[in-house]
């Protein structure tokens, strides 16, 4: 048995994965809201319940977080950067949660655990050379070789969702946007949930949540249509970068947004006249998974024994 955890802004879930790939076990509980102490002690609350529910000896730990670590500082021990959950960053989350437990964890990027979780067991489970993407309240991404996480020396491979749109798709937004990270047009402030509401209201003058834009396309409304059909070549321009760089065997969706199945019909087919190549064999896939890819993936940050 491994524990994965899925720290998300607000709710932290913990699983008992079996070897092979089964939830035995899960634990949800709320986030404490930007409170970083008593999020360290939800987090580590619900470790030592899943560590009692496991019928083996202790089980390894791995967490998947809204952040990364950052490479180690001049105090030898590693900080979180990169967090939408603003408490985490800068915190030295990884050396407070093992004083608390007393043993070694790991920690990943969420991005990252959702690519591992579908590589390992999931849609992927066949290809080599994966790209997983977060189409949420942000836009992530990670890369998975040979089943195994490739990070890179600072810790953002993946880290898509900041590049910047290209220009064809700057040309199908009408005003600038600006990024939490401080620069403009980043991929995610087009393809996260609030890129695509932000997108409608452009187009349309009427502000409605991504959920309900989807759901109206679906039903035949022409403005949400449009909107989804906009989305669609955005997304296929912005991942025609990746597949040109990268060259994955599949690239899985995951995040609200993955649930528009518009997107693996149109986007393929839009990517095409983007790729470097006559004939696109990249594989765009829905996530086995979904929402507890996080955890699954946390679990597989230790490989099996």
């Amino acid at each position: 048995m491994r524990i994965g955890i899925d720290l998300g802004g607000t709710k932290i879930e913990g699983i008992l994965l079996s070897p092979t790939g089964e939830v035995a076990d899960k634990i949800r509980v709320d986030t404490p809201a930007q409170k970083y102490l008593e999020t360290v002690d939800a987090l580590c609350e619900v470790i030592d319940q899943l560590q009692q529910l496991s019928p083996t000896k202790k089980c390894s730990v791995g967490i998947g977080t809204p952040g990364a670590l950052s490479p180690a500082n001049k105090h030898d021990f590693e900080l979180m950067k990169n967090c939408n959950s603003i408490c985490l960053n800068g915190e030295p989350l990884k050396v407070d949660i093992e004083r608390r437990l007393g043993y070694t964890t790991r920690i990943e990027n969420d991005a990252n655990c959702f690519v591992l979780s579908e590589a390992c067991y999931g849609a992927a489970l066949s290809a080599r050379t994966v790209f997983g993407v977060i189409l949420g309240t942000g836009t992530g991404g990670g890369i998975t070789i040979d089943k195994q996480l490739h990070t890179g020396p600072n810790r953002i491979a993946g880290e898509w969702g900041h590049n910047c749109v290209p220009s064809s798709v700057r040309e199908l937004i009408t005003q600038d946007r600006q990024c939490y990270c401080g620069r403009k047009n980043c991929n995610e402030t087009v393809l996260s949930g609030r890129g695509l509401k932000q997108s409608h209201l452009e187009r349309s003058g009427t502000e409605l949540e991504a959920t309900e834009i989807a759901r109206l396309a679906t039903s035949g409304d022409d403005e949400a249509n449009e909107t989804i059909q906009t989305y669609c070549k955005q997304l296929a321009r912005c991942l025609a970068t990746v597949v040109n760089l990268l060259d994955p065997d599949m690239i899985v969706l995951g995040g609200g947004l993955s649930n528009i199945s518009q997107l693996y019909t149109q986007v393929p087919r839009l990517m095409e006249e983007h790729v470097f190549t006559e004939n696109m064999l990249t594989v765009l896939s829905a996530p086995r998974f979904g929402d507890a890819s996080g955890a699954i993936g946390a679990a597989c940050l230790w490989p099996l024994n």
